[in-house]
């Protein structure tokens, strides 16, 4: 898609580092590449996460406590490559990453979960300054449960609702699409496994379903191993973070894995739900048809 997007002003709303890329980096990249003013708003520094990569193993949370420092670069280069702006909801560190499902990391005030009312004004004040056309966030199950996702997804639409921001979409993995990506590996890198059966978050159907040029596609590719304490492409390359190189193969798709070294493919396409305000238009191709720039 070539249409003229200056104007348009999208932001998405991502609980970590890293989200921006999984989610939803190619429609970032395509939208930011035709015009749009595209920002990412990310509400913890990831401090929670494990680490992809013997180098860098001690920044964890029970070590040194140095993760999230470290994941404000793998953002900012994510960003740039993506082509969007990029703020810490509040400031970097306001909130903490709370961890997965019964992380003792919850009972810490600054959790993400804890957030409160604070979070709904800072980011209604975001809101109100970058005036988008656009939010882009998850669902309200977060998309595969992750405690601060489902905050991210309640304080973007209460901020919304508050300041009027004509679109919500949410981001979604389409079941067809993934298991037809996951049925064309050939090849799993050594390390890494399979996914079992339903093993991996998705949803049955969508409202959007958005096809990444190789531009977006690629953009995508580049953002995600920005991440590289995170994300693990197996493409045969090394990096300072991961000196250890995987290599598959997914029938011309790009394999990837999180920590959990889970083989997924790199999907053609992005899927979105319809969240709040102005519904997509029958037909609609893009994620901003049916909004006037104005």
């Amino acid at each position: 898609m070539t249409e003229d997007l200056n104007g348009y002003r999208v932001v998405a709303v991502h609980a970590h580092p890293d989200d921006e890329a999984i989610s939803t980096g190619g429609a970032l990249a395509d939208l930011a590449r035709r015009g749009a003013e595209v920002t990412v708003i990310t509400c913890t520094l990831g401090e929670q996460g494990e680490v992809i990569g013997d180098p860098y193993q001690h920044l964890v949370a029970d070590h040194s406590d140095q993760l999230g420092g470290f994941r404000i670069g793998e953002l900012r280069r994510s960003l740039r490559i993506l082509g969007a702006q990029g703020s810490f909801l509040g400031a970097p560190g306001r909130f903490r990453d709370s961890g997965m499902v019964g992380d003792p990391a919850q009972d810490n005030p600054r959790a993400f979960v804890n957030s409160g009312a604070a979070a709904v004004e800072l980011l209604a004040a975001e809101f109100e300054r970058l005036r988008p056309h656009l939010v882009i966030t998850y669902g309200p199950d977060g998309g595969y449960g992750h405690p601060d996702h489902i905050r991210a997804h309640e304080i973007t639409h209460l901020a919304a609702a508050q300041t009027g921001v004509p679109r919500v979409l949410w981001a979604v993995t389409d079941t067809a699409d993934l298991q037809a990506g996951l049925a064309s590996i050939s090849t799993v890198p050594a390390g890494w496994r399979a996914a079992k059966p339903e093993e991996l978050a998705s949803v049955d159907s969508s409202d959007l379903a958005i096809t990444l040029d190789d531009h977006a596609y690629h953009a995508k590719r580049a953002s995600m191993q920005a991440h590289a304490t995170q994300v693990w492409i197996a493409d045969g390359s090394i990096s300072e973070v991961n000196p250890v190189a995987a290599i598959g193969s997914c029938d011309g798709l790009v394999l990837w894995a999180l920590s959990n070294l889970i083989a997924q493919p790199l999907l053609r396409r992005e899927h979105y739900q319809f969240g709040a305000g102005v519904a997509l238009p029958e037909g609609a191709t893009g994620l901003l048809d049916g909004l006037s720039r104005g």
